[in-house]
């Protein structure tokens, strides 16, 4: 069945000229979007790209010797692979999917390419994410130099951004390699969060109790690439709704 574009919920492809979408849409199929599926491994020929429907996906980067940090984020508002965008048929990460989502719209990548090199409107859409994803990418390394549960408080933000509830499901071995700290660190972050009343944590299921209060927390960690997203595409990726306004504890050191 063709997948029209007023049909598919993700953010980059909807927003596409009707004509670009055009280009592509014959040889787009929409696949499942389980916990642990693996759109791309490091250093292996990309032959197909995703446009995440719902979930939540990890951009991991594998050193030499298998360590993973997680760089970047994206779901509903974005692609895997960015790597064919500028030009290249591999990258050196890893992307899978780290909160479940229904479903991707998935496509060979000569089609996108094809497309891409035949449409001008459709290569700078698609540019403009790219530098979106380039304005996370150092805002991730900005948050370096915050504490670790501002820094928590800044990837949960970005979680609940693309999370289709406000319950999200993570390990502490996720957490872990996200923040960059030993297991014991994301535990006592888990706590800080929790005792300011910003979330609850009940068997890997972490709810977001108080948003506005974890905002005020990660302060300018948060934000920046959000406001960036849309401005380049023309859609809002912070999420907005009605949350409880709690008193937020300073919180200094890791």
């Amino acid at each position: 069945m063709k997948i029209t574009q007023s049909s598919a919920s993700n953010l980059l492809l909807r927003n596409m000229l009707p004509d670009d979408y055009a280009l592509i849409e014959n040889d787009i199929v929409r696949i499942p979007l389980p916990v642990g599926l693996r759109l791309h491994e490091a250093h292996r020929a990309i032959t197909r790209v995703y446009f995440p429907e719902d979930g939540l996906v990890s951009i991991v980067a594998v050193t030499p010797a298998g360590k993973q940090c997680e760089v970047g984020v994206f779901g509903r508002e974005g692609m895997s692979e960015t790597a064919t965008v500028l030009g290249t048929d591999n990258a050196p990460y890893e992307a899978y999917v780290q909160v479940g989502g229904v479903s991707a719209l998935s496509l060979p990548v000569e089609s996108l390419t094809e497309a891409f090199d035949a449409s001008p409107t459709l290569r700078r859409h698609l540019l403009r994410y790219c530098q979106a994803m380039m304005i996370q990418l150092s805002s991730s390394i900005a948050a370096a130099g915050l504490t670790i549960p501002q820094r928590l408080a800044r990837w949960l933000l970005m979680a609940h951004d693309r999370a289709p509830a406000d319950n999200i499901g993570l390990t502490h071995e996720f957490l872990s390699m996200m923040l960059g700290v030993r297991r014991g660190g994301v535990t006592i972050a888990l706590q800080t969060l929790t005792a300011a009343g910003m979330i609850a944590t009940s068997r890997s299921v972490i709810a977001i109790r108080d948003r506005a209060g974890l905002k005020l927390l990660a302060g300018d960690g948060y934000g920046l690439a959000e406001s960036e997203y849309e401005r380049l595409i023309g859609e809002p990726l912070e999420r907005t709704g009605h949350f409880d306004a709690r008193t937020v504890v300073s919180i200094t050191g890791d």
